[in-house]
């Protein structure tokens, strides 16, 4: 039977469910609750294989498979950017929508079966229940997909799976299902887009900071699994392959990432990247801001691990340090969205690969800062890193940059949605470095009633909702192109239950929460 913890956070995600297409209803919405409802079965199943060791990979312990929630994330920002550009009249990216919905919804179809198929006994009712949702979503698929959209979405499920089958047995207890649906589905999307705009350029189409980020997140990943095998087969700790390591990241970013994206830009890369970054004098001014908040952040990493050195080789960082990051975090991305959007959505870029260069860095013991990586981050682990890769970091950035990389541009003319829509970039900073980070803070130090089945506490979750709207109101305040129109009991209604699915989910919050926010706010 579901724990109470897992029945709340499937209840409030089915409440989300049940919000979004009570706003946008079509043929797709059949699809979404029959995902939902086959979902919420079928990770019960997974949930009993990861107590009893039974499933075909390791993954993450200490947290259920978050497969319900994990699995309507990618189709309803599919359904909701469906809508928006339809309104808007952008029929490119209408199409893409579609898309995104139905690949979403076949990717998590597909891991419900890979759930269902190694059950044994084999689940009569789940199995019914799952070729039931399979059948309407095929159904839907083929009276709204074009022929080469279907292909497409083939692809994408194609990639995912062969992802799949390669990282989750290289990166054992990195993800739970849940994690490692949004994480390599999104990776498979990506890659997907890429290889699509590599083979169909037109010179003049396309704006280049999307193929930047594309570029970026492909590069980092190749050159992740390219190491990973070859570390197979040699030490990685020695000088002969930290040199080795130096090399051949600086032939594959020089002689395969910078021509790749010269063929999708048209330019040189490095001096269209400098004229960039230096074109106007705030993006100076912001690009000083940001490397004395990165200091600033640095020293408090210098300042914990000193603090272990004099008092005990056991001390570990308390939660309240860690969220120093989180305030760190709201410093830096709160000024780019109010004066450059587009300079912060490079630096993000920018930001994740330094990020993902450095833990290839310090899970193979490059030297010579392997070790010392090693020794300074250890401080900050807490039990979502069970695997042998530090990700809650990534996940931090990932979490405050996806709002603003998947906002859709071209279907805002303004530069802006309308109504609550206006806030989806502000997603992250509210979800993640408002919300998550008070009620960590309230919660810890002056929570006493606890949330049934949960450390969280309400008066965690209370303070995190009223710092979220006082968080809307100053953005009101400050940036003068958001313009809610009146949409403030969506917007409670959005911050409250993304604040009531923190205090359940045991999945990455850095990830789950944002992605979540950004849905309701374009609903």
């Amino acid at each position: 039977m579901l724990s109470k913890p897992v029945l709340v956070e499937s209840l409030v995600v089915f409440a989300i469910v049940l919000s979004v297409h009570g706003v946008v209803w079509d043929r797709f919405s059949w699809c979404a609750l029959a995902l939902a409802l086959q979902a919420f079965y079928v990770q019960f199943k997974w949930d009993r294989l990861l107590q009893g060791g039974g499933a075909v990979f390791q993954f993450r312990g200490a947290a259920n498979s978050g497969l319900l929630p994990a699995s309507m994330v990618i189709p309803l920002l599919g359904i909701v950017m469906k809508e928006r550009c339809r309104a808007a009249g952008i029929v490119y990216f209408e199409r893409l929508g579609v898309v995104v919905a139905s690949a979403g919804m076949l990717l998590a179809l597909f891991l419900s079966v890979l759930a269902v198929g190694i059950t044994k006994p084999v689940p009569t009712n789940t199995c019914i229940l799952t070729g039931v949702a399979g059948s309407v979503i095929v159904y839907t698929m083929k009276h709204s997909l074009a022929v080469s959209e279907v292909i497409e979405v083939l692809e994408v499920l194609l990639i995912f799976v062969y992802l799949s089958m390669i990282l989750l047995y290289l990166l054992p207890r990195c993800f739970t299902p849940g994690e490692a649906l949004l994480v390599l589905g999104g990776v498979s999307f990506v890659l997907n887009q890429l290889i699509k705009r590599s083979l169909n350029v037109v010179e003049g189409k396309g704006d280049p900071i999307d193929f930047f980020l594309l570029v970026a997140v492909v590069g980092v990943v190749l050159l992740g699994l390219f190491f990973t095998v070859l570390f197979l087969f040699m030490d990685s700790g020695t000088w002969i392959s930290s040199m080795f390591f130096h090399m051949m990241t600086a032939v594959l970013g020089l002689g395969v990432i910078m021509p790749w994206l010269y063929r999708l830009i048209h330019r040189n890369p490095l001096l269209w990247l400098l004229q960039f970054l230096f074109q106007t004098q705030t993006r100076l001014y912001l690009l000083v801001y940001w490397t004395l908040l990165a200091a600033s952040a640095c020293g408090v990493v210098f300042y914990q691990n000193a603090k272990r050195s004099s008092e005990s080789k056991k001390h570990q960082a308390s939660t309240i340090t860690r969220k120093y990051f989180h305030f760190i975090v709201v410093a830096t991305y709160v000024p780019g969205l109010i004066y450059d959007r587009q300079l912060l959505y490079v630096a993000a870029v920018l930001c994740l690969a330094v990020f993902i260069f450095l833990e290839y860095v310090r899970y193979f013991r490059i030297k010579p800062f392997g070790q010392t990586l090693r020794h300074l981050l250890s401080l900050f682990l807490d039990e979502r890193d069970s695997g042998p890769l530090i990700l809650t970091h990534i996940y931090l950035l990932l979490g405050m940059s996806l709002p603003v990389w998947l906002f859709p541009r071209p279907c805002a003319p303004k530069g802006t949605l309308s109504g609550a829509g206006a806030l989806v970039p502000y997603s992250g900073v509210l979800a993640v470095g408002v919300g998550d980070t008070i009620a960590s803070v309230f919660g810890s130090t002056v929570g006493e009633i606890k949330w049934p089945g949960t450390k969280k506490t309400f008066e965690g979750t209370m303070t995190a909702i009223f710092a979220q709207i006082i968080a809307v109101a100053l953005i009101l305040i400050f940036d003068s192109s958001v313009n809610l129109n009146s949409s403030y009991a969506w917007i409670l209604a959005s911050v409250s239950l993304v604040s009531l699915l923190e205090a359940y989910t045991t999945q990455i919050d850095n990830l789950l929460l944002p992605l979540y926010l950004q849905i309701m706010f374009m609903a």
